[in-house]
């Protein structure tokens, strides 16, 4: 029987509720799991909160409550985000809990018993808000290389002989190339060990908070040993059948904690355990906001569910679409080797262009053509090669993309395709095929219905609502299973798709208005004579001059959405791509077009327009028409197809 393949994110310290930082690393593992649940995979998801730390203690006694009450509290906030961020764990294991007690005391007592535990004397410094042990020389102007304050110990404790583990955990990492991801962080690590590795204290004294340890309850247990136990406590250990999860696939971090810690002091203790060692440890960079690591202590704190609650506000998209979105921007920005800053300009611009923009219109387009041109039913019709090579490839760069847990590169393979399935659309146009009665018209639908059924399964891990309500709008149940993506049966024939809805409304973007320029004092000059012109007979069209007449900027641009706007009997709300740029336009055609009329139609635009607000919805453009004798619009377009965002002269 087949191992349960393990997945791990750290567990989070109860000393703040969790933000945008700690969001990432536990999305980025749940998208890990299930991306292996599609490919039949048995999975086992743990997070959880770290409790038993020095800094837990005082910050429940800063705040005048009781320990225990203090991380129930917290720790009951993990528990409501998380979920609300569709993360579906297993197992929230609470290091508070009498199954890590039991755990813990009985690892430390093996690691004892084998001699790998000795008593001794610490003196040193002690950075309690990282909860680490630092040297004199490691100490950046008095403080932790973190810039933490720092305090001088002195006591008697227990020690972990890891000095004695330097060289098989480097043998380990030379034998294992995909041990520690990404490769400069294994680099870090090994210039780390090669630097020569301490003993570890690994016991505080007792001041009623924490984990006693075995035969000395003048001690307890130090929390990072404590807490890196807890991946086993989950499992069982030392009981029952815990060794059929163990070694764990892979475990998500930060890299602030995965030199000293879960590359060093983790496998060295499971060495010392006789255990075996996990496959994969992934330490990715940081989510910078404002240059600055995020952190409760420095105010720069960015609330996941809160980020999603206002992005669905401001955009008319629903609560779960606004989380998918969360969890799709920190995935395609994941700060994989470098650290990336987080903006809400940037955040809400790759709504737009990402979501709103690529995915919405692909859908949109697929879907509308295919109610205009085959009545809205999945034709009888193979696919072009063209679009099953783009799956495929799309199919291959993200399953290379987890080898190494690059999760921003399979994003970006997802997005990748859809944005193939726009450019083809454009490329094929069906539209045209229709008008002519071209027999390929069926394969170009199919073509692309079969892009968007596999991109469904594609983004599946990364946003599992959208990918369901796409699913719903192909008239199909989701796409499950890995190996059906792309797949002629993943789309039968006869099957009736649904009227196109707009899943990701378009933001509007605030932006910041310039200040205005300092008017300078107009030289002093004397008045010239103007020529007399003789006036202008009232009954006839006010004359411009060649001059005006260029100002007005005419280019050809092509409908990729037609929607109505509620409300209005006369208004519909278009999407124009005009060469490389896209604009939304409004006009009010209404009455002579339906909104499947006009996808795909080439139109005239005057792009040099000021945006105005029609009915609330801005209009960045006005296209061009005639009247009819109703006083209806008849729109102009070219004689023949001419390229996108050609000139009107």
């Amino acid at each position: 029987m087949p191992k349960t393949t393990f997945i791990t994110t750290p567990i989070y310290y109860v000393n703040s509720v969790p933000h945008i930082g700690t969001a990432l690393t536990t999305i980025v593992a749940d998208i890990t799991a299930r991306f292996f649940r599609m490919q039949g995979r048995e999975v086992f998801l743990l997070t959880g909160t770290d409790e038993n730390g020095q800094k837990v203690k005082e910050a429940a006694d800063k705040a005048g409550k009781d320990p225990h009450a203090f991380v129930d509290e917290i720790s009951a906030k993990f528990r409501e985000v998380f979920p609300g961020l569709f993360v579906e764990y297993d197992d929230f294991i609470r290091t508070t809990e009498p199954r890590h007690h039991a755990a813990t005391q009985a690892f430390f007592k093996l690691l004892q018993d084998r001699g790998h535990i000795y008593a001794g004397r610490y003196e040193g410094w002690y950075d309690v808000s990282s909860e680490t042990f630092f040297k004199e020389a490691d100490l950046v102007d008095g403080k932790s290389p973190d810039g933490n304050e720092v305090r001088w110990v002195s006591e008697e404790n227990y020690f972990f002989r890891m000095s004695t583990f330097a060289e098989p955990l480097l043998a380990h990492i030379e034998a294992n190339p995909t041990f520690i991801l990404p490769e400069s962080r294994k680099n870090e690590v090994v210039s780390f060990i090669k630097q020569g590795l301490r003993d570890v204290c690994i016991s505080r004294q007792n001041q009623g908070w924490g984990i006693p340890v075995p035969g000395d309850d003048r001690q307890v247990v130090y929390v990072w040993f404590d807490a890196l136990i807890n991946y086993i406590t989950a499992l069982g250990w030392p009981n029952g059948d815990w060794e059929s999860r163990w070694p764990a696939e892979v475990q998500w971090m930060g890299k602030d904690i995965l030199t000293r810690f879960h590359a060093t002091l983790w496998p060295a203790m499971l060495l010392g355990a006789g255990i075996p060692l996990p496959k994969t440890l992934v330490g990715h960079a940081w989510l910078l906001m404002g240059g600055e690591k995020i952190s409760k202590s420095k105010g720069n704190v960015v609330a996941p569910l809160d980020l999603a609650a206002e992005l669905a506000t401001r955009s008319g998209c629903s609560n779960d679409v606004a989380v998918d979105a969360v969890r799709y921007y920190v995935t395609v920005n994941l700060p994989y080797e470098s650290d990336t800053v987080f903006t809400q300009d940037d955040f809400d611009k790759r709504y737009n262009s990402d979501l709103a923009n690529d995915l919405g219109n692909a859908l949109n387009r697929s879907l509308a053509m295919s109610q205009k041109f085959v009545a809205g039913i999945v034709p009888q019709a193979d696919a072009e090669t063209e679009a099953v090579e783009a799956i495929t490839l799309a199919i291959s760069k993200y399953e290379k993309a987890f080898e190494t847990y690059h999760l921003d590169h399979a994003a970006d393979a997802a997005i990748g395709l859809i944005r193939f399935l726009n450019k083809y659309i454009d490329t094929r146009a069906p539209w045209a095929l229709a008008k002519a009665n071209d027999p390929a018209l069926n394969g170009v639908l199919v073509s692309m219905l079969l892009c968007l059924r596999a991109s469904e399964g594609l983004i599946r891990p990364i946003m599992p609502k959208t990918a369901d309500r796409i699913a719903k709008q192909l008239g199909l149940g989701p796409l499950l299973e890995w190996k059906a993506i792309g797949t002629a049966a993943s789309l039968p024939p006869g099957t009736q798709l649904q009227v196109p809805q707009p899943i990701f409304p378009r933001l509007e973007l605030v932006k910041t208005p310039m200040p205005p320029k300092e008017k300078k004092p107009m030289p002093e000059t004397t008045p010239t004579a103007k020529p007399s012109v003789a006036p202008a007979d009232p009954a006839s069209v006010e004359m411009i001059s060649i001059e005006d007449f260029v100002k007005v900027k005419l280019k050809i641009g092509r409908v990729l959405e037609a929607e109505p706007i509620d409300g209005s009997d006369k208004l519909l709300k278009l999407q124009v791509v005009i060469g490389e740029e896209r604009r939304q336009i409004v006009a009010g055609i209404k009455a002579n077009y339906s909104p499947e009329d006009l996808i795909g139609r080439q139109v005239v635009v005057c792009v040099n327009l000021k945006p105005a607000r029609l009915r609330g919805v801005e209009s960045q453009g006005m296209l061009l028409a005639a009247t009819d004798k109703e006083g209806g619009a008849i729109l102009l377009q070219p004689e023949h197809e001419a390229p996108d965002g050609t000139s009107v002269k």
